[in-house]
C-alpha cells in the first residue's frame, strides 16, 4: 500500500551531495593538471580525513554492511570499522573513475554479449525507453559510453540542484559535455509529457528508483530491503505507466581494472491497461528492489549511499 511518510529531518540530499561538489573541486584539478599517481596519493588522505570526520557517514556504512556482509560472504565482517573505511575508498575510487570519465580517458568497459546485443537492439530499434539505474556503481561510465555513438541519446532526470552543480563543475575541470539534464523536484504528468518527447524521438531517459523524492508530498511505498524496511519512490514507476514504453535496468560496477556494464530488459509498459497500473507498480517495484539487492550481494562495497536508509536508521 502506498505511504506518504514525512521527510527525514535531513535528507540525503543535504547530507551526501553537497560535500561531494565541495570535495570534488580540488581533486578534479589535481587528477587534471598533476595526473594519476599525485590523485591517488591524495585521495587516500581525502578518505581519511572524510572517514574521521563524517559520524553519520561512517555508522550509515557500518548498518549497511553489517545487513549486506553475511549474505555476500557468509559471514558477519570480522572488522567492521576497517571494512567500512574499505568502503569508503572504493567510493573514492570511483570518483577517480568518474573524473577519468568525464575526461575522454580510454577506460576498460565491458559488456557480455547479451547485455551488447540488448543495447544495440534496444538503440535500434528507434522506439527509445526508460532505463532504472541505482546509486550502486558508477553510472558516470555508461554516461560517457553514449559519447561514442552518435545514435544514442541519454538524458538523466535529477531531483537536486547540487546533482547539477556537480555536473556543472566536471564540465568546467574537464572541458567535456555530459549527458542532458532533466531537473525535477517530483514527477508530475506535466513531467512525463516532457520526457515523452525524448523517448519517442529514439531517445532514452535514465532515473534513479532508489532513493525517495525531495518533495514532502513524494509518494514513497515501504519495502523490504536487505532484511529491513526502507522507503522508496513511486515516481519512477509512475512515470513508467505514464511514458508506455520499454522499460530497462542498467548497471556498470568496477571489476579489478575493468568496468562491467548490464544493460537487461525489465518490463514493456506499452500495452499496459489503466486498470492493472496499479498492480504493475507494486509488482514492478518489488522487482526492482529485488533487482538492487542482488547487485550489493555480488558487489556490497559499491553501493554509496552513506546516509540513513531504513526506518530503524532514522529512530
Amino acid at each position: 500500500m502506498s505511504a506518504t511518510r514525512e521527510a527525514p529531518r535531513q535528507h540525503w540530499a543535504r547530507i551526501q551531495e553537497s560535500g561531494s561538489v565541495a570535495g570534488m573541486r580540488i581533486m578534479v584539478w589535481i587528477r587534471r593538471r598533476l595526473g594519476r599517481l599525485p590523485f591517488t596519493f591524495m585521495l587516500q588522505w581525502v578518505i581519511l580525513y572524510y572517514f574521521i570526520r563524517h559520524p553519520l557517514a561512517r555508522r550509515a556504512s557500518r548498518d549497511y554492511l553489517m545487513r549486506i556482509w553475511p549474505q555476500h560472504a557468509g559471514h558477519p565482517p570480522r572488522w567492521p570499522q576497517r571494512l567500512v573505511l574499505r568502503h569508503f575508498q572504493v567510493f573514492g575510487q570511483s570518483l577517480m573513475d568518474k573524473v577519468d570519465a568525464w575526461s575522454g580517458v580510454p577506460l576498460d568497459v565491458r559488456l557480455d554479449a547479451a547485455d551488447r546485443a540488448c543495447l544495440d537492439e534496444a538503440i535500434t530499434g528507434g522506439r527509445g525507453g526508460l532505463m532504472l539505474v541505482s546509486h550502486h556503481g558508477n553510472l558516470e561510465i555508461c554516461s560517457a559510453m553514449s559519447d561514442t555513438r552518435d545514435d544514442f541519446h541519454v538524458s538523466q532526470l535529477m531531483h537536486t540542484r547540487n546533482a547539477r552543480k556537480f555536473n556543472a563543475l566536471m564540465e568546467r575541470a574537464t572541458q567535456q559535455s555530459g549527458p542532458e539534464i532533466v531537473e525535477v523536484s517530483e514527477i508530475t504528468p506535466a513531467t512525463a509529457m516532457r520526457l515523452a518527447q525524448r523517448i519517442n524521438d529514439g531517445g532514452f531517459v535514465v532515473i534513479a528508483a532508489d532513493r525517495v523524492p525531495l518533495a514532502e508530498n513524494g509518494r514513497t511505498r515501504d519495502l523490504e530491503f536487505l532484511g529491513a524496511m526502507a522507503s522508496f519512490p513511486e515516481g519512477p514507476f509512475w512515470l513508467a505507466t505514464l511514458l508506455r514504453c520499454p522499460l530497462y535496468t542498467l548497471s556498470c560496477v568496477r571489476e579489478g581494472d575493468h568496468h562491467r556494464v548490464r544493460f537487461q530488459p525489465f518490463d514493456d509498459t506499452t500495452h499496459l491497461k489503466r486498470a492493472e497500473r496499479e498492480a504493475w507498480r507494486e509488482a514492478a517495484m518489488r522487482r526492482y528492489v529485488g533487482w538492487l539487492g542482488e547487485q550489493c550481494r555480488e558487489y556490497p562495497l559499491q553501493w554509496f549511499n552513506f546516509f540513513p536508509y531504513w526506518h530503524a536508521d532514522e529512530r
